[in-house]
């Protein structure tokens, strides 16, 4: 079961003190950060025209980690055409899973069976996963610059843990100290075996 928001900020405060902040991810690193610092104020970037769309990993299946394994990622579910598998390690939020096609293709690229059964299968990852105890809500994303291969993440937010909220639940996850590994299976295991109980099989 995932904890509640009190357990989340007992573990937040045994790291760095009632009151205390959490250390600032490497953020400012990230190509894609779209602020920077300029005469101690946080400004946007200037937007640029570049030349061309930058290819991204695993271009016409070339190179592709979700081709030819999953990378460092662990499968918990997978039917004939669809596979779920989650980050090797807990992070910060309850739950970080990630919904890819087995067929190297993008978005558009879906026909209508196959965007229809995506629409299903991420309909019940939501509903298993926010029907778990404290969790507040499921953030679906699908950002698609850094991989070809279609993957969607499904981010679980602790309920009645503010800030920690909308888009920047993503950052947030970086930062929160992950609940104790025990917890995290358990949970992993719990939303693979009720997705089988629709469709595919649970490997956890």
């Amino acid at each position: 079961m995932p904890e509640s928001a009190e357990e989340v900020q007992a573990r937040i405060q045994t790291a760095v003190g009632e009151g205390g902040r959490l250390p600032m991810p490497p953020v400012h690193e990230w190509e894609i950060f779209p602020w920077e610092l300029i005469d101690g104020e946080l400004v946007p970037k200037v937007v640029e025209v570049i030349e061309a769309e930058p290819p991204r990993a695993g271009a016409d299946g070339v190179g592709c980690f979700s081709c030819v394994g999953d990378g460092n990622a662990i499968r918990i579910w997978e039917n004939d055409r669809w596979k779920v598998t989650h980050p090797p390690a807990p992070t910060g939020l309850p739950l970080v899973l990630w919904l890819h096609s087995k067929e190297h293709l993008d978005f558009a690229d879906m026909g209508d069976d196959l965007a229809a059964e995506y629409g299903r299968l991420s309909v019940w990852l939501c509903r298993i996963i926010e029907r778990m105890p404290h969790i507040g809500r499921v953030h679906v994303c699908r950002w698609g610059d850094g991989s070809e291969h279609l993957h969607t993440w499904f981010l679980a937010r602790t309920a009645r843990l503010s800030p920690v909220l909308g888009s920047f639940a993503a950052e947030w996850d970086e930062m929160l100290p992950p609940p104790p590994e025990e917890v995290w299976r358990a949970d992993l295991r719990a939303v693979a075996t009720k997705l089988a109980n629709h469709d595919g099989f649970a490997l956890v």
